[in-house]
């Protein structure tokens, strides 16, 4: 999942630090054209007052190069800001506050250029340094009003009034902007986190998926392949002709592994899926596991396997068929290696609403609540559980009925409608 890095407006901290530094957004940038406008154009209205209220004055040159002095500075001042350290912007606005003062002491009606000025210190300095800054600024605009109009109530009272409601709309301004920035740091953060638990997930899903299919496949095919080469060599001597057989027989096996591996690297349905269907497939998987278990020597080997068909046989899902025959190569695995069965049979039942898989064995079976046990103090992670695993994906169930002496009944039932059937493992 790719995360978009989030920029825009001005880096800061509220409440004690101070903000400048980060490079502005588009917002931001357009605030900044705005505010430098109004204060070139109160300066140029103030600096005409003065010139129609005092024409001729001795002074006039050096107000002139002041303001316009101030009005450049100003204006300059947003383009330089990434590339200024924070230092000199606040000694740049020491500056500029000195020169502003001379000139409101010279000519007092450049007092109201201070609303620029109340933004610019909310901007460079600490909230409470710019609190200060704009206090002063108040009292000298409320002296330098009275001094042009007399004591007038109203001139006391306004310039407070509007120095604080800008104040107070930009620390809130501020805070907000401070408090968005921080909700997308944690969004990104959590898609990040998100984004490696998906990762990992997939990832043990995977290697769950695996693990069963070569357990189910080539972990069987391999402990069948050596009781052969152990059938072939204990006749090695006495009977070459059927010691050949069982060699040719490990040697079939082999063969049909190394298929299985290659289908495991392409990422392909199980080999005995691809010459048929599922009922083929099982018919298939009898008469192997039949011979392996004739040839090592009866039950201790592995039992004979014969394969039943109820019903009418209908197309299923390859994600079913693939599914219930791994059910099948495991469960007969199972039997082979712990039911010491003389016989087992696999039939699959085409029900109205379920396809039903069947092994039943006549083996000495376990009592009822031991195979519960076995399969949550299992380390292997296979047989039983890689079965119900496989279900649960296909939104089947598990059945298992046994009782000492009376052998075992393994039942894998999967919906035949396909609103209700999960997607295999490798299709998540």
């Amino acid at each position: 999942m790719d995360v978009k890095q989030v920029s825009g407006g001005r880096a800061g901290v509220v409440g004690g630090g101070p903000r400048g530094g980060g490079a502005v957004g588009s917002t931001g940038r357009w605030m900044e054209a705005v505010i430098s406008a109004s204060f070139v154009l109160l300066l140029i209205a103030a600096m005409a007052r003065f010139l129609t209220h005092h024409p001729g004055a001795p002074d006039t040159w050096w107000v002139i190069a002041l303001t316009s002095l101030l009005a450049v500075a100003y204006v300059a001042r947003p383009a330089a800001d990434g590339e200024i350290p924070a230092s000199w912007r606040r000694a740049w606005l020491g500056t500029f506050v000195l020169g502003w003062v001379v000139l409101v002491l010279q000519a007092p009606s450049f007092a109201w250029s201070a609303v620029a000025i109340v933004y610019t210190a909310l901007q460079l300095l600490p909230t409470r340094a710019a609190l200060a800054l704009i206090t002063v600024l108040t009292v000298l605009v409320v002296v330098a009003q009275v001094r042009i109009n007399g004591p007038d109530p109203l001139l006391v009272v306004v310039p407070p009034v509007v120095a604080g409601l800008a104040a107070t709309v930009f620390v809130h301004m501020q805070r907000q902007s401070a408090r968005q920035r921080s909700l997308i740091e944690d969004l990104v953060q959590t898609r990040r986190v998100l984004a490696s638990s998906q990762r990992r997930a997939g990832m043990l899903a995977e290697r769950e998926r695996l693990s069963m299919e070569i357990h189910d496949t080539l972990a069987q095919s391999l402990s069948s392949q050596l009781m052969l080469l152990q059938a072939a060599d204990r006749l090695w001597d006495g009977d070459p002709a059927a010691a050949h057989r069982h060699m040719a027989t490990a040697s079939e096996i082999a063969e049909r592994n190394l298929v299985e591996a290659r289908r495991f690297v392409h990422d392909l349905a199980p080999a005995d899926l691809a010459g048929g269907g599922l009922p083929e497939a099982l018919r298939t998987l009898a008469r192997r596991e039949s011979a392996t278990g004739s040839a090592a020597g009866g039950p201790a080997g592995g039992p004979a396997v014969r394969f039943r068909i109820d019903g009418e046989p209908v197309p299923l899902p390859p994600a079913v068929e693939a599914g219930l025959l791994r059910v099948a190569q495991g469960a007969v695995a199972n039997v082979r290696e712990h039911a010491h069965a003389d016989e087992a049979v696999l039939t699959l039942s085409y029900l109205e609403e379920d396809v039903v898989l069947d092994i039943a064995d006549d083996g000495r079976g376990f009592p009822p609540g031991q195979g519960a046990a076995q399969r949550t103090a299992s380390h292997r992670g296979h047989g039983l559980p890689a079965m119900e695993a496989r279900l649960r994906q296909l939104g089947g169930t598990l059945t298992v009925e046994s009782r000492p002496g009376e052998g075992t009944v393994v039942s894998a039932a999967v919906p035949l409608r396909t609103d209700r059937t999960a997607p295999a493992p490798d299709e998540e």
